[in-house]
C-alpha cells in the first residue's frame, strides 16, 4: 500500500482529493471542522517536504453552479486550520485553474473550486478526469468519504498517474484500522451493531459473522429479533417482513460459534419525546401503547461484561433514541464501556454516521482508539465491498 511516507514530495504539485464536505450555517461560518482537521497531516507532510498542496472537493449537492455550495466560503477555516493562508482558484479545471495551479510555488497551497458544480465529477467523466490530472504531478486521494464512488476526481483520475499516486494519511488510517477489525482482530472480535433496521445491516451482519466473536445487537433493530422469536414488543419499532431474516441470522451464529447479545430490558415510552412518561421493561414484555426507547439497566451491565472480555471492538449504531437526552443513556454507557476496555489496550474502531454523531456529543471521541470519517464508505467496507476509490490507488 503506497502513502505518502512513501514519496518525497520536493520540488512536486500534489493534487489531493480531500473531503471537505463540511456543515456551514446561514453565514457560510463552519460548524464542524473534523473533516479539514483530518486532512491536516497529509498536507503539513508534503509542505515539508518542499512540495506544493492543490485541494479539491465537492460541497453538498449543487445542481450546477450554486453560490452557497462554493468553497470560497471555507478558505478562511482551511487557512486557519492548516496555518498556511490557502489561495482559492473560481474554478477546478480550464484555463483559471491551471494557471492557479501553474503560478503556485513550492510551501503554498491552493484550493480549488466546488468539484460537482460540473456534472463530469459524478459521472465519472475521462475528459474532465484527463483536465483534473494536468494540476498536478502526484495524485493524493485522502477522501475515506468519497472512496466509494468511482468519481472523476476519486477514481477515474488515479489512471493518468500511472505511477505518481499514493493515499493520504487519512485514507490509509482508515484502511488500517478496518483491516484491524475485519482481518487482524486480536480476538476476542466484538461487533456491536444499533440503529433502527435490520435491513440496512444485513450484508454487514453476514459479511462479519465469520470474523467476530460476540455481536451486540442494540437499538430499534433488536425488536425485530425479539419479536421473531415469540417476544411482545409493543409499539416499538419493528420491521416485520425481517423476522424470518432474523431468526435466520441467529442460526448462522450460532453455527458459527458467534455469541449474539440483544438487551434484556428496555426503558420503554408512551410516546415518542423526551418528555414522555418511562418505565423499564422486560424486552420480551413491552405493554400496548409502549415502545423501547433505549437499552435498560440489566441490558447495559450485560453489555459492560462483553465489551471489557474484547480486545477488538467495532461499534457502529447507537443503542437507543440519544438525540432526546431521556433516551441518551444507554448509549452513553455503551461508549462508557468501550472507552474503559481502550485504556486497557482494547482496540476499538467508531464507524456510521449516528455512532459518529454520538461519540462527538458524549466527548468519547479521544477515548477510542479510531473514528472513522466515512459514513457510507466504512459501511461498503464492512459489507466486504472493494471500494473503488481504494482500488483505483493499489492498481
Amino acid at each position: 500500500m503506497k502513502t505518502i511516507n512513501d514519496i518525497n514530495f520536493e520540488g512536486k504539485k500534489a493534487l489531493i482529493r480531500v473531503d471537505f464536505n463540511v456543515p456551514l450555517d446561514e453565514n457560510f461560518n463552519v460548524t464542524d471542522a473534523t473533516r479539514i482537521e483530518a486532512a491536516k497531516p497529509t498536507i503539513i507532510k508534503i509542505l515539508e517536504d518542499g512540495g506544493a498542496v492543490i485541494l479539491m472537493s465537492h460541497l453538498g449537492r449543487p445542481k450546477g453552479v450554486e453560490d452557497k455550495y462554493s468553497l470560497k466560503h471555507i478558505v478562511d477555516k482551511v487557512s486557519e486550520i492548516i496555518g498556511v493562508e490557502v489561495k482559492f482558484a473560481s474554478d477546478c479545471v480550464g484555463e483559471i485553474a491551471e494557471n492557479a495551479a501553474s503560478n503556485l510555488k513550492m510551501g503554498e497551497v491552493l484550493l480549488l473550486e466546488n468539484l460537482r458544480f460540473y456534472a463530469e465529477e459524478t459521472k465519472g467523466d475521462e475528459a474532465f478526469s484527463e483536465k483534473l490530472s494536468k494540476l498536478g504531478d502526484v495524485y493524493v486521494n485522502d477522501a475515506f468519504g468519497t472512496a466509494h464512488r468511482a468519481h472523476a476526481s476519486t477514481t477515474i483520475v488515479a489512471k493518468f498517474f500511472p505511477e505518481a499516486k499514493c493515499f493520504g494519511a487519512l485514507l490509509a488510517q482508515e484502511i488500517i484500522s478496518l483491516k484491524k477489525i475485519l482481518e487482524e482482530g486480536e480476538k476476542p472480535v466484538l461487533a456491536v451493531l444499533g440503529g433502527s433496521k435490520v435491513s440496512s445491516k444485513i450484508t454487514i451482519i453476514e459479511n462479519i459473522l465469520d470474523k467476530v466473536d460476540h455481536l451486540i445487537i442494540g437499538g430499534g433493530m433488536s425488536f425485530t429479533f425479539i419479536k421473531a422469536q415469540g417476544g411482545k414488543i409493543g409499539d416499538s419499532i419493528c420491521e416485520d417482513d425481517k423476522q424470518d431474516l432474523a431468526l435466520d441470522i441467529l442460526k448462522q451464529a450460532k453455527e458459527k460459534g458467534v455469541q449474539v447479545h440483544i438487551p434484556v430490558d428496555v426503558i420503554a415510552a408512551d410516546a415518542f419525546s423526551n418528555d414522555a412518561n418511562t418505565q423499564v421493561c422486560d424486552i420480551n414484555n413491552i405493554p400496548d401503547g409502549w415502545e423501547g426507547v433505549d437499552a435498560g439497566p440489566k441490558s447495559r451491565e450485560l453489555f459492560d461484561k462483553v465489551v471489557n472480555q474484547c480486545k477488538t471492538i467495532l461499534w457502529n449504531g447507537p443503542l437507543g433514541v440519544f438525540e432526546m437526552e431521556s433516551f441518551s443513556k444507554g448509549t452513553i454507557a455503551l461508549g462508557n464501556s468501550i472507552a474503559n476496555a481502550t485504556k486497557n489496550g482494547t482496540f476499538s474502531l467508531v464507524g456510521g454516521g449516528d455512532s459518529v454523531a454520538a461519540v462527538k456529543q458524549f466527548g468519547f471521541e479521544n477515548k477510542v482508539s479510531y473514528v472513522s470519517t466515512g459514513g457510507g464508505a466504512m459501511l461498503e467496507s464492512l459489507e466486504g465491498k472493494t471500494l473503488p476509490g481504494i482500488e483505483a490507488i493499489l492498481k
